[in-house]
């Protein structure tokens, strides 16, 4: 495996190996790896000949009273992950070298983007998503990109640019990876205490409840909030969308989206289950 911290060095490999006609896969990370990442390089290793997984902790999705700089950051033990699941080039670039002095361009994504964390976080938040990957593909200019629908809004704002902004890349959304006891596997975990990280695992507690609920013609929500309530956690948001649009529903006629977010303990976490339609 490669370790390259520069566009140019990117670019060029990836030119020597469409020139020989080999196809080019992307795994677009901010590092701290785990069981859900090596999960998406292990199907990019799969599906394509050469593999690139970028390591970069893309500042502009984070707001001034967020977890920029207390980030899990460890590129010596991500590096030996990565390698380790056969990847071939690590892009690991600078701040500088993504945004060099002067950048001044933004790529916003109108309407899906507003909602869920974008109201959370903040309209920067994918913002900077969509600005990062979109740069990304261009360096990379890989056949096929791999993102985990833990994500699942993300994944939506990415499909959108690739198809508003005609990009010749396919978008691979692979599934959410668990822990035993449920819940989704995240950078973010490290952050949980041991009493937090029980708590947490009501998250995914609730939106089996849900699954359940709908598949018994019961309340959705309901179901999801009680297991929530229960554990005596606050949610930022508990929603049902449509798994496309994120607009509103409340009746699951075709797929659906249960998203939550919740703090608990230090952590910010989100989850979120895919309930199939069922046509009335």
């Amino acid at each position: 495996m490669r370790i390259l911290g520069t566009i140019a060095e990117v670019r060029a490999a990836v030119r020597d190996a469409k020139a020989a006609g080999r196809s080019v896969g992307l795994v677009p990370t901010m590092g701290a790896f785990h069981e859900g990442h090596l999960s998406l390089m292990r199907a990019a290793r799969e599906q394509n000949d050469l593999v690139v997984v970028s390591l970069f902790v893309n500042p502009t999705q984070f707001a001034a009273n967020e977890d920029l700089s207390s980030y899990p950051r460890d590129e010596a033990r991500d590096a030996a992950l990565a390698e380790s699941a056969g990847i071939d080039i690590l892009f690991a670039p600078e701040p500088a070298e993504i945004y060099p002095d002067g950048f001044a361009t933004n790529i916003h994504v109108a309407g899906i983007t507003e909602v869920l964390d974008g109201a959370s976080r903040g309209p920067h938040h994918f913002d900077g998503v969509a600005t990062v990957v979109t740069k990304l593909f261009g360096i990379v200019q890989p056949d096929v990109a791999y993102f985990g629908q833990k994500d699942a809004q993300q994944v939506l704002v990415v499909r959108r640019v690739v198809r508003d902004l005609n990009l010749d890349v396919r978008i691979e959304a692979c599934p959410i990876v668990r822990e035993p006891d449920g819940l989704a596997m995240s950078s973010r975990n490290v952050y949980l205490d041991a009493d937090a990280r029980a708590q947490a695992t009501a998250l995914n507690r609730a939106l089996d409840a849900a699954d359940a609920a709908h598949r018994s013609g019961e309340s959705i929500l309901s179901g999801a909030q009680a297991v929530l309530d229960e554990a005596g956690i606050a949610v930022e948001y508990l929603e049902l969308r449509d798994a496309e649009t994120l607009q509103p529903v409340t009746v699951v006629d075709r797929d659906a989206l249960l998203l939550v977010a919740a703090r608990v303990g230090a952590a910010r976490l989100i989850d979120n289950h895919l309930l199939r339609g069922v046509a009335r």
